[in-house]
């Protein structure tokens, strides 16, 4: 299938969707980016919680200090009408960038080039071109043994901001080679904080969900999408910080994200946790975000976004 990528208000053919290997977002890491789930409901494709994602969007683009010239509402139909050009996408990646050629940290074209792709991610990445692989039903995570150095001269993790991904990715590179699926991060004061793209809660015997606060870790939707859906059910959520120490005497762990959705975590450093296989909380939870996000679920309808109806 011939996919089409939406850049600064024109549809463009996939191949032709390049940027100069010197522009200034390539070279200083300066791009912001956001990631949507695509679902197939009865309605047609549904986008889960497109506005709260174009609002992190729009957050991190003030943290870095690139204008934006769309609000939400256009950055929302742009969206829409790229998936609608794109059948079949289980994903939506939207980019924005200073596209120019500069010499300096700070740029002197201060245009900035917003980018929206539709697509599945395994099916039309030229590194794989396969059907999506079987997700794992239960995940092995390493901690990171080295703090985060949160200076304040360092953009926060809030920012989905492509430099702020470069110190995860040797950590979980390194993990892997010891056999782990993830790592999970601390921040600088050894509080668990974050995985590279989801975020962590545990369970306490008495079956409460607790996760390191929002000040400290990337405002993830879908965690923050759970905390509502365990609310909405009575079960207690606590935002606290917390020790490594804390996640082996957990009655469960879990991750959250975009592509995670609820993955149940059974080791922690060559540890089980809780009875070694998914737990009753995290599957639970795991089956309504399913039921939710392909709408089937009428209480939590208005976290779809129609791109047939937009």
């Amino acid at each position: 299938m011939d996919r089409r990528i939406w850049i600064d208000g024109a549809l463009v053919p996939w191949a032709d969707a390049t940027v100069h290997v010197l522009s200034h977002s390539l070279q200083r890491g300066s791009l912001i980016f956001d990631y949507m789930s695509v679902h197939e409901t009865e309605r047609g494709p549904a986008v889960f919680r497109m506005p709260e994602h174009l609002e992190r969007f729009h957050r991190s683009a003030e943290m870095v200090g690139l204008d934006l010239l769309q609000d939400v509402a256009e950055l929302g139909a742009a969206v829409a009408e790229t998936v609608r050009a794109n059948p079949g996408a289980k994903a939506v990646k939207i980019s924005a960038y200073l596209a120019s050629v500069e010499v300096d940290v700070v740029a002197l074209d201060p245009r900035i080039s917003v980018a929206i792709a539709a697509y599945d991610p395994y099916r039309d990445v030229i590194a794989y071109k396969t059907e999506q692989p079987e997700l794992h039903l239960e995940f092995r995570i390493w901690i990171e043994k080295e703090r985060r150095n949160r200076r304040h001269d360092i953009v926060e993790p809030q920012a989905k901001v492509a430099a702020n991904y470069v110190s995860p990715m040797v950590a979980k590179a390194r993990a892997r080679r010891q056999g782990y699926d993830d790592i999970l991060l601390l921040d600088d004061q050894g509080h668990v904080a974050e995985g590279p793209t989801t975020n962590v809660f545990r369970v306490d015997e008495a079956g409460a969900l607790i996760t390191p606060p929002e000040t400290r870790v990337l405002l993830g939707v879908t965690r923050r999408s759970v905390i509502e859906l365990a609310k909405h059910d009575g079960r207690p959520v606590r935002e606290e910080t917390f020790g490594p120490e804390a996640l082996f005497d957990s009655a469960e762990v879990f991750l959250t994200g975009t592509t995670a959705n609820v993955l149940p975590v059974v080791d922690i450093d060559g540890c089980t946790i809780g009875g070694g296989s998914v737990g009753p909380v995290c599957a639970g939870l795991r089956d309504r975000f399913h039921q939710v996000t392909h709408g089937l679920d009428p209480a939590f309808a208005h976290w779809l976004s129609y791109a047939r109806e937009l």
